[in-house]
């Protein structure tokens, strides 16, 4: 099916063409049509097969169809009230969806405003006072704004929850639902997500009226050309391991996920000092930080891009070559969206594991979620003895058979006295 037999808006159409799209990916097959036939949806699909312009698309067309801006008479001369609110997670996704509208819109007339945490506020809330036809925001800082009376949303047609299992994990379900019910009752609500959990499933009757569903591929399922493999190593020779994996040429464009901010900072520091290029993305980076770092992953400055698990859910980058675990992720869902981010749109990739001693219990829960079991083995010319011998980090615990042996119990030396038989004469005991 070409995206020209989906029927939008003929600017929309030449902007897909010159993005160099002539052909629909599934979920945007499916999702399409039900979205521009006026249906609530639920949009659900592994990570990389096209679920933003899933939305995006058909939201421009009706967009367009309506004439952007035509609520100009509520807000002011010329000015535009907001027609649609798409909710993200984080502000890498917000960024992302920015990207994706940017370019399929750029031959319509559309006023758009971002709205995330990291920085200044001011821009955001004069961009919402002065009239926007899109909102793309986080949930946190969009209820900062609401609050302040910045953004009117009286005019409210569409809304987009993107990603909404983790909007859920990361805790945004009360302000999503105060957002919503400052929203108009009429409206057309569609959420996305690559897994969608029964909790989920069970709210969509809060934000939704008879939803069509679309879904491709089974939910828990990770992409078919993804290999996934996981490597059993001690916990101390992680930072040994990944050395040793990325002297491989192959991997030349590598995202390695790591379960805390600090131990990412750890791990890049290792990688710099053996000269390997690196970026780090997590929390505590600044927002100019963040997309400094992810530009330099996407343009090839850096091979390798170390992430957290909510600071790399906005990443969308094409030829990711392989991803690693470097910290076995706890939750399944986690993992499935983690290894997502390689293997996009039918391309093939790399998922790597390091398994240790305590990963065992959460990768046998993942096997069960999949529904298929995963590769163990031990990496080929890795030297366990010598990477043993390396020098360690403060507080990294020192290898079983390093370790000193406990000192031989002594008596205590005499005082005044001397040892005689089993016991002590002469002095002090």
């Amino acid at each position: 099916m070409p995206f020209l037999s989906l029927g939008l808006d003929d600017r929309i159409f030449k902007a897909v063409q010159e993005a160099g799209y002539t052909e629909p990916t599934p979920i945007q097959a499916a999702a399409i049509p039900e979205i521009l036939a006026g249906h609530d949806l639920i949009g659900i699909a592994q990570t990389g097969t096209g679920k933003t312009a899933a939305f995006t698309l058909p939201m421009l067309d009706l967009l367009a169809r309506g004439a952007v801006g035509r609520a100009a008479g509520g807000a002011g001369a010329g000015q535009a009230r907001t027609r649609t609110l798409v909710l993200a997670p984080t502000r890498e996704l917000v960024a992302q969806i920015h990207e994706n509208v940017a370019a399929y819109a750029r031959h319509l007339p559309l006023r758009v405003a971002t709205v995330f945490g990291g920085v200044s506020e001011r821009p955001q809330m004069q961009a919402l006072r002065t009239g926007v036809d899109l909102v793309i925001a986080t949930p946190g800082r969009l209820m900062d704004l609401m609050g302040q009376r910045c953004a009117d949303f009286s005019a409210l047609e569409f809304l987009v929850l993107d990603e909404a299992d983790r909007m859920l994990d990361m805790g945004f379900l009360p302000s999503i639902r105060k957002i919503v019910k400052a929203l108009p009752q009429k409206r057309q609500t569609l959420l996305f997500s690559a897994t969608l959990s029964k909790e989920i499933e069970s709210l969509t009757h809060e934000f939704q009226r008879h939803p069509k569903t679309v879904q491709i591929g089974r939910r828990s399922n990770p992409a078919e050309t993804v290999t996934q493999i996981a490597y059993e190593v001690p916990k101390h020779l992680k930072p040994a391991l990944l050395v040793h994996l990325l002297q491989d040429p192959q991997m030349n464009m590598v995202l390695v996920f790591s379960r805390t901010k600090h131990g990412a900072d750890k791990i890049t520091r290792k990688l710099d000092q053996v000269g390997i290029t690196s970026a780090t993305l997590h929390s505590n980076r600044s927002q100019n930080q963040r997309l400094r770092a992810l530009k330099a992953f996407k343009d090839g400055e850096v091979r390798v891009l170390v992430a957290t698990d909510i600071a790399a859910r906005g990443i969308d980058v094409d030829g990711i070559s392989h991803v690693v675990n470097y910290d076995f992720p706890m939750h399944s869902e986690d993992y499935v969206h983690r290894i997502g981010r390689t293997g996009r749109a039918q391309a093939i990739g790399d998922a790597i594991s390091f398994i240790s001693s305590e990963d065992y219990g959460p990768l046998k829960s993942l096997e069960k979620f999949i529904g298929r079991g995963i590769t163990r083995k031990k990496a080929e010319g890795f030297d366990y003895n010598a990477a043993s011998t390396e020098p360690r980090e403060h507080g990294q615990p020192r290898p079983s058979h390093q370790r000193a042996k406990p000192p031989v119990p002594r008596d205590p030396p005499a005082r005044g006295g001397q040892r005689r038989g089993g016991g002590w004469r002469g002095g002090r005991r």
